[in-house]
């Protein structure tokens, strides 16, 4: 037998590093950047009943990292937090496991990063204004990204109510000088004014707007969790996507006007947003590549802190 250490990074200590928002924008475009020299397979999606499901998403990042990762995310209905998720990060030189990590905090930082960095890339020139649907700690983390890519100007949320979570975001950020806030009463309302629109709703039936109307020249529409926004995929010029695999199950993706992914306009290979007349959507569902990323950095900056647990492996060629 021989014995392999493995460490345990947990949600505190992650959440403690004084990780900012502002790195994780830079890892985030890290992931998009190295999209095409990775592993990458669709994630794998299960659901055990009703809408509750568990994704397992694996990656290999390219062979100057030597990691292997994969993260298993769940929604279960009526538990809290509603979603979770943890993370196995390998060495894939060798196969050695070397790290369980909590993903919550990875997982929240990360999409609110992949929205910030979408936005950074597809608004139309001049656009300081947010528009939320869905305050939860998606929002929340989006909020932070664009707040620390916009330090040096004013930026506005409107936020839709819904109970007391428009009163609950302005508590959370009234202390950032930069920041002004307006709550919204009706959805029409706010999509007819927006220049921007963040939709963090995990779960929706219907359509939060029906007048295609009310969505103005120019708007970029960053739905999180995806739904609820189907009739823009009809009438918008553009829709980007984090990966083809994702999106083509789309009911309306053969429908597109155009479509392409994200990694190519970082790239420089896609011209992204030709004028700002144009309606755009970043569809970004979520990459392991940017969890695997996140752990890779994580475990190496804080895997020296972190306990550790003793994997017992055997090692005879033959064992039966």
């Amino acid at each position: 037998m021989k014995h392999n250490v493995v460490k345990v990074i947990q949600h505190e200590l992650i959440a403690q590093a004084g990780i900012t928002p502002k790195q994780c924008i830079e890892w985030v475009r890290e992931s998009f950047m190295m999209k095409y020299e990775a592993q990458l397979p669709a994630k794998i999606s299960l659901r055990p009943q009703g809408d509750d499901f568990f994704n397992t998403m694996p990656c290999i990042l390219p062979k100057r990292y030597n990691r292997y990762g994969v993260k298993i995310v769940h929604r279960i209905k009526g538990q809290t937090p509603l979603l979770g998720s943890d993370i196995l990060l390998y060495d894939s030189s060798n196969g050695r496991l070397l790290a369980l990590l909590n993903g919550d905090w990875i997982t929240t930082m990360r999409t609110g990063a992949v929205a910030a960095l979408a936005i950074k890339t597809l608004k139309a020139k001049g656009v300081t204004t947010y528009s939320f649907v869905g305050l939860g700690n998606t929002a929340r983390a989006t909020a932070m990204c664009l707040l620390a890519d916009n330090a040096d100007c004013e930026v506005k949320f409107r936020l839709l109510r819904y109970k007391d979570q428009a009163e609950a975001f302005v508590d959370r950020f009234k202390t950032v000088p930069n920041a002004h806030f307006e709550i919204v009463d009706d959805i029409k309302e706010l999509v007819a004014g927006a220049q921007v629109i963040v939709s963090c709703v995990t779960s929706a039936n219907d359509l939060f707007c029906d007048d295609d109307a009310l969505f103005r020249p120019g708007v970029l529409l960053v739905p999180v969790h995806t739904r609820g926004f189907q009739n823009c995929d009809l009438f918008f010029d553009k829709i980007y996507g984090d990966d083809t695999a994702h999106l083509h199950g789309f009911k309306y993706f053969a429908r597109f006007k155009y479509f392409n992914e994200l990694s190519r306009v970082l790239l420089g290979t896609d011209s992204g947003r030709d004028n700002d007349d144009q309606r755009i959507i970043s569809y970004n569902i979520g990459l392991s590549l940017h969890d695997i990323v996140f752990a890779h950095h994580i475990y190496e900056a804080l895997g020296q802190q972190a306990p550790s647990m003793q994997q017992v492996i055997e090692d005879k060629k033959f064992w039966v």
